[in-house]
């Protein structure tokens, strides 16, 4: 927005709290505080209702999209004229939506029985940079937010009426500035929205004086951005602020991440996890359990390279049908991610006393992968960095035979842990070479995340490893 760019700091506020009052009114209505409720009180039902609700919610969802969404008519009436009979109803019968069918043309994923409708347009760049648009409805917008008040807030005794942070991605003032602000703060929203593109050790100071001048209760963040903070905090024993909870989004939380986050803030650290189409949600109980969302979608774990679903606990292509947003339709949709259902609806309550299902874990980014010597794809290579004393870590594979992983060290680091990352390495990829290197930071991206990991094999080296793969090695 060029006039926000060209405004002063107040300015900034002024504007980012009349964008804040436009957000409030497509995520709270007068109803918000009783879907709140009702929300709360379903974490107790019976696992009966929940699969008979989830169960009649999946088949009028797939029923709809079927007859009134023009990409999925238009596969029906293919497969009708080759002859398929198999029945709508049945999720198992639906093919898997990839990313790419929905970015060569959203508009095709609308109802034409919802058209003419006011909707809400969301734009994602996600980790490839490629924007990814969904619409959705101001009741699906305050459904969908109902779940994030009850389940990323009140679990945890906070709420939207109190102020909060949310540190992201977002560029608030120009990436050169070396002063501060680096924040803007939404009035209308009691959000202090802190840009991670602009801190180091000689901001800090000012980060943690801006949460404590707008008595900021709660704090939403990416996991290595509030890691990165603390981590800042404890080495320069800065005076931290009150905070009640820290809850971290959009990336996996690591367990050194935590602690660090912990002991800096002296508060609960919850992972959570979500995604900008609105078609998987989940939050971490007081017991350290990730409870998924039923409302929100019919989450399924598929094989990494076939379209077939994994037994439960199993890790795989986490794959999740909408249940909220009837007016775009997300069938099957591949999220990108990687995960492994943990307790179903049914099997033992948690000790929270919640009847939600849970995902076992969630291991980031389905390209997040580095290719073996014997050509085979692994995956979830962050346990390597476990126990080990570092800030943060990056493993990139420069080629078949070379990875190098970059890393910030903890007081502690040596030629030891040198040994143990290399070794770690080699075990799950083969004999290759392994170069350990420190450095003061990661290098973050343009939406101020960093990825941990990545493979920079060329087109010809990954159809290679492919190749040596189905052979076998």
């Amino acid at each position: 927005m060029p006039l926000y760019r060209r405004s002063p700091p107040g300015l900034q506020n002024v504007i980012g709290t009349v964008y804040g009052s436009y957000l409030n009114f497509w995520r709270y209505g007068p109803a918000a505080e009783r879907l709140v409720q009702e929300a709360l009180a379903r974490e107790r039902w019976s696992a009966d209702k929940w699969r008979a609700w989830q169960a009649e919610r999946l088949r009028s969802q797939l029923r709809h999209a079927a007859e009134h969404v023009p990409y999925y008519r238009e596969q029906w009436r293919a497969r009708r004229e080759a002859g398929d009979q198999s029945s709508v109803e049945q999720i198992e019968n639906w093919p898997v939506l990839r990313k790419e069918a929905l970015r060569a043309d959203p508009s095709a994923f609308l109802a034409e029985d919802r058209r003419g409708r006011a909707l809400f347009r969301q734009d994602t760049s996600g980790t490839s940079g490629t924007p990814i648009t969904t619409w959705r409805s101001r009741a699906t917008m305050r459904a969908w937010y109902a779940l994030v008040e009850a389940r990323w807030r009140r679990w945890y005794g906070v709420s939207r009426h109190a102020p909060w942070a949310l540190l992201g991605g977002q560029e608030v003032t120009p990436v050169e500035r070396e002063t501060p602000p680096f924040w803007l703060w939404n009035k209308a929203g009691n959000q202090l929205y802190m840009s991670t593109l602009h801190l180091n050790a000689s901001t800090a100071p000012a980060y943690l004086d801006a949460l404590r001048a707008h008595r900021v209760e709660h704090i939403y963040a990416y996991s290595s951005s509030i890691a990165e903070l603390a981590r800042l905090a404890l080495d320069g024993q800065l005076k931290v602020p009150d905070i009640k909870v820290v809850v971290t989004n959009a990336e996996p939380l690591e367990p050194h991440q935590r602690e660090a986050v912990a002991r800096a803030f002296g508060c609960p650290v919850h992972a959570s996890y979500g995604m900008s189409e609105a078609v998987a949600g989940a939050s971490e109980c007081e017991h350290g359990r990730l409870h998924l969302w039923p409302e929100a979608g019919y989450l399924e774990v598929l094989e990494d390279d076939h379209d077939r679903l994994v037994r439960r606990g199993e890790t795989g292509r986490l794959v999740s049908t909408g249940l909220l947003n009837f007016d775009m339709p997300l069938i099957r949709y591949e999220i990108g991610d990687r995960g492994a259902l943990g307790k179903a609806l049914g099997d033992a309550a948690c000790d929270c006393g919640r009847s939600l299902p849970t995902l076992a874990r969630v291991e980031g980014r389905m390209a997040d992968n580095l290719v073996a010597v014997d050509g085979s794809k692994v995956f979830w290579l962050n346990p390597v960095l476990y126990g080990q004393p570092i800030r943060e870590a990056q493993i990139v594979q420069e080629s078949r035979d070379l990875v190098i992983v970059k890393v910030v060290p903890d007081e502690g680091f040596s030629s030891a842990s040198v040994a143990a990352i290399s070794q770690g390495l080699k075990r799950r990829l083969g004999d290759l070479r392994v170069e350990v290197h420190r450095v003061e930071r990661i290098e973050r991206g343009p939406n101020g995340k960093f990825r941990p990991v990545v493979n920079r094999l060329g087109p010809s080296e990954r159809t290679a490893a492919l190749v040596a793969e189905s052979r076998g090695g």
